[in-house]
């Protein structure tokens, strides 16, 4: 059963969209700036080619460069290559996939030798269908990459020639064959469907997709959850038959099982690009951005980098704040990036939080610390939210994402302290905490939180549920001294569930460790109350490298692991 939910929309800004057609040709794009490309079907497959590898030449391995793209493609049929690189999304601009068919190779490779994909993060692909070529689409990634309202035509498979990967995300997409899975470590898929599923690895989830792979875990290790409880699928850009640009809003779900788009589009309402302020990196500060939202706009964030001086302040209820081309919010001043009100509906979709050189003390923060309204019918949502600390630059901040507003939904997120490229080190590129949920009935789908110096994730809020968790604890701890919460406890906790939780519940868990310096050890992987109402299923925990250990996966349930012979810890239920 699957019910639709609306939230309360403006009527003044939103219209309802209904149907599509065919007459695409007047189409007139907003000012979107230079590194948006906007493809037509009436363009040469030979000038469409060009751009494209213009583009994947400059942004192929440049992991930490300045470059930000988005790929546009207006309904219809394109015969193209598309490789994606970092900092690139590649847009589909019909109501639903089937609008915009792309014959071809569209596909992300390793970005390592040895078809190493483990550091293939930032690109995306969504909104089109793909015939692809020879049968099989490759999406070989890892994190922040995520493949979102797709239609494949074929195969898809998740790695490239069985070189290592570690994703990953995909949501709302069907394939018509086999998705072979292959050598990735861990995985989650939303709301999708296929003909056939195959292979796993560490931890592999799946909610509410249609035919999920069978097998019980651990052996295959497979957690299956049948329906999504509560979600709203990302925003999109989307052009109708008059050639009118518009973002659609997704309605509310509950109870969910496959993808939305069957009908000939998504239900839910549509808000005219008119409606937007359209924002450039470079050109627009805090200040003017801030000015617009208190008119009344919602925002797009056009590709590029963006440096604040002050935080972006989102005070109006049902306000959406879209970026294309993994537009990216970097604090200067040691502020935060975003804050939110603590009102309804509030969207954030497509952005890379950037840690800037003075400390913030939050880079998102959704409410305000003591917000205590509740927003069932009409949630605060966030999709493919990224976060980093280091990499590019040295970075610091306290927390990267701080959740105070209740029933607030979590759709991908990457929260990572880097542990390579510049301005890395355990007292250069610093941060606390990835995540700290103080807010009630906060639903997550899809947690990557990574190598932060103390707790990765930190959950304080009461009736919190957390669907798939993927986590490697901080390589560079210089000794036991440097990373000990307590005393008697060795390293700090992945996950921690606070001491007055009394009901919170977690499907399908990973914690990982590589420490880089000898005598460094982790006593628990997850730390939680022991009350009936806190229940964890699926819970895996390996030691990596060559040093160190994980104790216990849950308190003082399961492991400990070891590294010769590599031994992973696995728990089933908790408690």
């Amino acid at each position: 059963m699957r019910r639709v939910r609306f939230g309360v929309l403006r009527a003044a800004a939103w219209v309802l969209v209904v149907g599509t057609s065919t007459g695409f040709a007047g189409a007139q794009a907003p000012d979107f700036g230079p590194n948006v490309l906007v493809f037509r079907p009436s363009m040469s497959s030979v000038s469409i080619q060009r751009q494209i590898n213009r583009i994947y030449a400059e942004q192929q391995h440049s992991e930490f460069g300045a470059g930000r793209y988005a790929l546009l493609f207006l309904p219809g049929s394109y015969h193209v290559n598309v490789p994606i690189g970092y900092y690139t999304q590649a847009i589909g601009l019909g109501a639903s996939p089937d609008d915009v068919r792309i014959t071809g190779n569209v596909h992300a490779s390793a970005s390592l030798p040895h078809n190493n994909a483990t550091t293939t993060f930032w690109r995306a692909a969504e909104g089109f269908s793909v015939a692809p070529a020879g049968g099989t689409m490759q999406w070989a990634v890892s994190q922040a990459a995520p493949l979102r309202r797709m239609h494949i035509l074929g195969n898809l498979v998740l790695d490239q020639d069985h070189g290592w990967a570690s994703g990953g995300w995909m949501s709302d997409d069907a394939v018509d064959g086999n998705v072979g899975s292959g050598t990735q470590q861990q995985w989650i898929a939303r709301n999708c469907s296929w003909s056939r599923w195959t292979g796993s690895n560490w931890n592999m989830v799946f909610v509410g997709d249609r035919n999920p792979p069978s097998g019980q875990w651990p052996s295959p290790p497979n957690t299956r959850v049948a329906e999504t409880p509560v979600v709203r699928e990302a925003p999109y850009l989307q052009v109708d038959g008059p050639g009118r640009y518009s973002i659609r809003v997704p309605a509310l779900l509950t109870n969910s099982v496959g993808v939305t788009w069957r009908g000939g589009e998504t239900p839910g309402a549509s808000i005219p690009v008119s409606r937007f302020y359209v924002a450039h990196a470079g050109a627009d500060t805090a200040a003017t951005i801030n000015e617009q939202l208190a008119r009344g706009r919602d925002l797009l964030l056009t590709p590029g980098i963006y440096d604040l001086n002050a935080p972006i302040r989102v005070q109006r209820r049902d306000t959406v704040v879209l970026g294309l081309g993994f537009a990216t919010l970097r604090p200067v001043r040691g502020t935060a990036a975003m804050e939110t009100a603590d009102v309804d509906g509030i969207v954030i979709d497509g952005i890379l939080f950037d840690a800037g050189p003075e400390e913030s003390p939050v880079l998102l923060q959704i409410g305000p610390r003591g917000s205590e309204s509740r927003h069932t019918a009409d949630p605060i949502s966030l999709h493919d939210v990224f976060f980093r600390v280091g990499g590019a630059g040295p970075g610091r901040t306290l927390i990267n994402l701080e959740i105070n507003s209740c029933e607030t939904i979590v759709d991908h997120i990457w929260i990572w302290r880097a542990d390579h490229g510049s301005g890395v080190g355990w007292n250069v590129n610093t941060s606390r905490n990835g995540l700290v949920v103080n807010g009630s009935h906060v639903t997550a789908y899809g947690l990557f939180v990574e190598h932060h110096q103390q707790y990765q994730v930190l959950w304080n809020g009461n009736w919190g549920r957390t669907y798939f968790y993927q986590s490697e604890i901080p390589y560079d701890p210089p000794n036991q001294a440097s990373y000990t919460s307590v005393a008697g406890v060795d390293g700090w906790a992945s996950y921690k569930v606070a001491d007055g939780v009394t009901h919170h519940e977690a499907w399908g868990l990973g914690v990982y460790t590589v420490f880089l310096h000898p005598g460094v050890v982790l006593m628990r992987a997850i730390e939680v109350p022991r009350r009936p109402g806190v229940r964890f299923h699926h819970m895996v925990a390996i030691a990596l490298g060559n040093l160190g250990a994980i104790e216990h996966v849950i308190d003082d349930t399961g492991g400990p692991t070891s590294i010769r012979p590599r031994v992973k810890s696995q728990v089933a239920q908790f408690p």
